[in-house]
């Protein structure tokens, strides 16, 4: 860069700085509640440096202008995905996209736009998030938080004014529109309730009394057995779209005694679950950098000068069924002590594209809506004399965003326990993070249900004496006051778990999680004594929990740890599933395929990794799909799983199943008709397709236990795995040296813009492929060194 230039960017860095710094005392008064004292939205300003790959830097006066700065930036790199999802949770889908449409899955469950229409209607008819938003700290959302969230809207409205579309997916749309702090809100609300009321549109939607025509009209009961095997099913972590893998080691075990942390979040490539870089600050206040999701104000995963975080999604099952008896004389009210209870119902008309509205009814009862089914796999028919509703607490949490701004100002782990007991606001994920002090941690601090093993006990009905041991999910008699969830003490709202009930390890050697229980956080120090609802314990884990625990066990016992060891982690690539069944699957090959000796070959001189140029890699990722997906664990191998040693239990593959002959004769022939050489590099058939150019990925299934988790899909007539759906996102490796400057790698594999013409459109995905990673640029020194520092103030 010309030395003028410089200079020249430099002193707009000093003057916008100066500037933000000059105006401190008025944060104080920001948010001291006094309105007239706030800057109006038309008023508010922030400094965005950006460095490499687009990543920016906002620093503001306080939390109104540091929201308008972070609105501002996230709308220039995702206008579209973002606008989508105001329209998601405005109702309008049918309208803007037609009722039979369906939406990206980013903020429901829900298969049609039609569906979560009436779902996300009804909550904006009903004043849930206003309530909400009414109700005061701890309870309800701090002052700081609503600064940001009006800021933030504030932020995407002045883009949007003062910018042009240029992204093909909604340039010239008139779906996308100004938006305002509600909105914002409303998107938070629909995050938090993901795990409950979120998975349970369609069927809350679809619900009808029996003596009305729909798909509610039912008079057979559940059969418990098939519904527990299905609420296994439907609450399996393997099934999920969303996981992750973290771990936090403790200061003993690292070079300079000082904690690490490297967090690997599982989460889609496209939609509006997909993470964006930045780092927010007001000076004096807070300093933090990270990702945030989509439409949210606060950094979620991240570090700052003395404590890094990550999360992982927990096994605990945010929402419970009550099975009401309902009035012989009425199938809309239900009984509670012998009393009728009449269900509350909200109308809701939704606008429809190219058609006359629907207008549709849900009935809500005292403990939620009454529901039809969890997903297609969990029917809950309403007959004459039995409905479920559903109880989600999220549905009362807006208390996320604190949780995660409380994070940003912590500055040990002992501040992010804090933390977590001051808000209560993780709805659905653990909490791993380590401090510069070298303290580890590891939480499952959820809001869940107040399922205690003693009321599952007492209150289940016949159905749920099957779901609760099977899968965690209650179903409590609803016709019994004396089976009420309760309230703990130390709860700051009714019906849920205080913190006390939360598995929490601190300070061992690692702690580590990848969506198991939190048993098996450290193999050496097993957590137990916490409720059925929080996850199991003594089960069999995951391959990838497996891979992942013997990974990080072995790095802690080596010691002398440092970020680079975390790097080498992450790309190690390594197949546990391989290394427990290649060479079985190889020796029994010949009897399977006796006239195709090359099969047997590959699989035996396969590597057992994943990394892109991975010889046989292709072949055993689509064997150990068909045969896991055919074969019941149990059923997979020769010894059984041993509670007593459940890292290296289950072993020895069963090669004789017949789901195995079939699965690998199935998988060499879909690769020899696709034309794909069966010893191909895996590279060559696992790639995602940016602009004109095929980009390599690595990685691999949760099946084979990949820790650098790929889920690709599939097609065989384009060459293999031509897209990812969800894995890998972003990485953030962290650790400190003692100055105020942490020492941080990350990696955001899909990039920071979804517009195609942006150039953070693939930039860090080139990264991913060749397994590099971005220095972070954390401390002002390292920002203003940037070779491609660009500064902007943006101002409404």
């Amino acid at each position: 860069m010309h030395l003028r230039t410089r200079l020249k960017q430099l002193a707009l860095v000093g003057a916008a700085l100066a500037t933000v710094t000059a105006s401190l005392p008025a944060a104080a008064a920001a948010d001291s509640g006094d309105r007239h004292d706030r800057p109006s939205d038309r008023g508010l300003s922030a400094v965005i440096r950006y460095t490499e790959y687009g990543i920016p830097h906002i620093v503001a006066r306080d939390y109104a202008n540091l929201g308008f700065g972070t609105g501002w930036a996230q709308a220039a790199d995702q206008i579209c995905t973002l606008a989508d999802g105001f329209v998601t949770v405005r109702g309008e889908r049918s309208r803007w996209f037609g009722p039979d449409g369906a939406p990206d899955g980013s903020l429901s469950s829900a298969t049609r736009n039609l569906s979560s229409d009436l779902y996300f209607r009804g909550v904006r008819d009903a004043g849930t998030v206003e309530g909400l938003l009414a109700r005061p700290a701890p309870a309800g959302p701090t002052k700081q938080l609503k600064e940001l969230m009006r800021g933030w809207a504030a932020g995407y409205n002045a883009w949007l004014e003062q910018n042009r579309i240029t992204d093909p997916a909604c340039r010239d749309a008139g779906w996308v529109r100004p938006v305002t702090q509600l909105d914002v809100a409303r998107r938070g609300f629909a995050v938090s309730v993901l795990g409950g009321q979120g998975r349970g549109i369609d069927g809350i939607t679809a619900s009808r009394p029996p003596a009305s025509p729909g798909p509610s009209a039912s008079t057979s009961a559940p059969d418990p057995t098939r519904t527990a095997a299905a609420a296994r099913e439907l609450f399996a972590a393997e099934n999920a779209t969303m996981g992750s893998n973290a771990v936090a080691f403790h200061g003993g075990t690292t070079a300079n005694g000082r904690g690490l942390l490297l967090g690997n979040p599982h989460y889609p490539w496209q939609g509006g679950r997909r993470f964006w870089q930045s780092q927010q600050t007001i000076p004096g206040e807070l300093n933090v950098s990270g990702a945030s999701l989509l439409g949210t104000t606060v950094v979620n995963i991240g570090f700052n000068e003395k404590v890094a975080w990550s999360h992982t999604v927990a096994t605990g099952v945010t929402l419970n069924l009550h099975q009401l008896t309902l009035d012989p004389a009425d199938p809309t009210s239900y009984l509670v002590d012998g009393r009728p209870e009449k269900m509350t119902r909200r109308t809701v008309t939704v606008p429809v594209k190219d058609g006359a509205p629907v207008t549709r009814t849900q009935y809500w009862t005292r403990y939620g809506p009454v529901i039809s089914g969890l997903g297609a796999q969990l029917p809950l028919p309403w007959t004459s004399t039995t409905a479920f509703a559903l109880n989600d607490p999220n549905a009362a949490n807006l208390r996320g965003s604190d949780t995660a701004l409380g994070f940003g100002k912590a500055r040990s782990t002992q501040d992010v326990l804090d933390t977590l007991r001051r808000t209560q606001g993780l709805p659905w994920v653990n909490t791993i993070a380590a401090d510069s002090s070298g303290n580890s941690l590891f939480t499952q601090s959820q809001v869940l249900p107040r399922i205690t093993d003693e009321l599952a006990r007492r209150c289940s009905t016949p159905l749920g004496r099957a779901t609760y041991p099977a899968s965690g999910v209650a179903v409590l008699d609803g016709s019994r006051g004396d089976c009420a969830l309760g309230s703990d003490p130390d709860a700051i709202q009714p019906g849920v778990f205080g913190p006390a009930r939360m598995p929490v390890l601190r300070n061992a050697p690692y702690v580590e999680n990848s969506n198991d229980s939190a048993w098996l956080t450290n193999a050496d120090r097993p957590l137990t004594g916490y409720e059925r609802v929080f996850g199991t314990i003594g089960t069999p884990r995951s391959l990838r929990t497996r891979g992942g625990i013997e990974d990080v066990a072995a790095m802690a016992a080596e010691g002398r740890l440092t970020v680079a060891d975390l790097q080498k982690q992450q790309f190690a690539n390594r197949a546990p599933a391989g290394d427990l069944a290649a060479a079985d699957a190889a020796r029994a090959c010949g009897p399977v395929l006796p006239d195709d000796p090359e099969a047997c070959r590959v699989i035996g001189s396969w590597d057992r990794t994943v990394n892109t140029d991975s010889r046989g890699a292709l072949l055993f990722d689509r064997f150990w799909r068909k045969f896991t997906g055919a074969v019941p664990p149990a059923e997979q191998w020769k010894v059984p799983f041993s509670a007593a040693d459940p890292v290296r239990t289950p072993h020895t593959l069963d090669t004789a199943s017949p789901g195995f002959a079939k699965a690998l004769t199935d998988a060499v022939a879909e690769l020899r008709t696709a034309g794909i050489p069966l010893d191909a590099p895996l590279g060559a058939h696992q790639f995602v397709v940016r602009g004109d150019r095929r980009i390599p990925v690595s990685g691999g299934t949760e099946a084979l236990g990949i820790w650098n988790k790929t889920e690709p899909v599939w097609n065989a007539a384009g060459g293999g795995y031509t897209e990812v759906a969800h894995g890998t996102s972003h990485v953030q490796a962290v650790g400190w040296d003692g100055s105020r400057c942490p020492v941080a790698r990350t990696l955001l594999t899909y990039s920071q813009s979804s517009n195609a013409r942006s150039p953070h459109f693939s930039d860090q995905t080139e990264l991913y492929a060749q397994e590099r990673w971005v220095t972070s640029r954390f401390c002002e020194k390292d920002i203003l060194r940037s070779p491609q520092l660009r500064v902007v103030r943006v101002r409404g």
